[in-house]
Parts: C-alpha cells; structure tokens; sequence
C-alpha cells in the first residue's frame, strides 16, 4: 500500500511511503478509536477536581426539624453528606430537594 507524503506546511511532495498492508489495510473501527480517544483526553486532564466537605458548603447550621415526634429520622444539619441535593431556604421555611 502506498501512500503520499506531505509536508509540514501541509503541501504534497513527491514522495511516497510503503505502508504495510496488515496494519493500515483494516477497515477502521469507529468505537475502537472513540475509546482511545476518549482516555487520551481523561488522561490529559489536572484532575484536581473535589467535592465539599462538610464544613465548606454554604449553609445554615440551624436544626432543620426537631428531634422527636416527626416520624423521620433525626435530622441535624443541611450540610450533613447524606442530605444530598437538598436546598434550604431557610427564611422562607421551605426545604427543595432536586434530583442529582
């Protein structure tokens, strides 16, 4: 199998290259290079990224409903790690859980 040979600047040159025929003459698997692709740029990534913790959400510290009598499960704080998507406004008096 030959092939052209191009220039950095991009241009045509004279020149060709012999390519070898069990590896560049397979049909392309577009999945198979998705993938490489794919772990190439995760792989390029910082990844410095991080979820708060506890002490760094913004919220009040106010008891969110007493202790007893609810029927629920004690419940201490907004910015408890199992209250996930949980918004509290807490001078409206309202409490809106999104889904994540």
């Amino acid at each position: 199998m030959e092939a052209k040979v191009y220039s950095v600047s991009g241009k045509a040159s004279a020149k060709k290259a012999q390519l070898s025929e069990e590896v560049f003459g397979i049909e392309p698997n577009n999945h198979a290079i998705y993938l490489d692709v794919k772990q190439h740029l995760a792989n390029r990534r910082q990844g410095t990224h991080k979820s708060k913790e506890r002490n760094e959400v913004a919220g009040s510290t106010k008891k969110l409903k007493r202790q007893k009598g609810t029927g629920g499960a004690r419940a201490g704080s907004a910015k408890s790690g199992t209250r996930v998507g949980v918004e509290e406004f807490l001078d409206q008096g309202l409490v809106i859980i999104r889904s994540s």
